[in-house]
Order: structure tokens, then sequence, then C-alpha cells
């Protein structure tokens, strides 16, 4: 499972056999949700707004090095 970033106690990742479309995990506290990378859309989410919001600046922030990290992970399959 890499991790991506810690960042304010949010933990942006992904699964080590993951399917496309890419997408990101956020988990905070007891929260959670999945991101798709190409449009930001929310897939799945169990975080209080306010942290669904900061998850998404966070990864609109990081969106290029985040699809970076996707393809050179899933390229060495």
């Amino acid at each position: 499972m890499p991790t991506l970033l810690n960042k304010n106690g949010f933990k942006f990742f992904f699964y080590a056999n993951e399917h496309e479309p890419k997408h990101i995990h956020v988990s905070y506290g007891e929260g959670f949700a999945k991101i798709n990378l190409d449009d930001f859309k929310v897939v799945q989410n169990y975080l209080k707004p306010k942290d669904l919001k900061f998850a998404l600046e966070v990864i609109k922030e990081n969106t290029k090095e985040f699809e970076r990290i996707w393809n050179e992970w899933f390229s060495e399959g």
C-alpha cells in the first residue's frame, strides 16, 4: 500500500493491486474517502465536509505527482 503523502493527519495512498480509473484513498481519523484523479469525483466519502474539502485541495495540488507515482508503480508490474 504505497503512501503518497501524510499531511495534517491525513493519509493519501493507493493499494498495491488497484484498478482504473486512477484514484486516491484518503484516511483521517475514523473517516476515509476515495477520489478519482482525472475529474476529482468523490467515489466514496466518510469524511466530514471540511475534511473532504481539505483532502480535495491537497489532491488537486498534488495531482501530477500522484499520477506519476501511480504510473511508475503499475508500469513495473
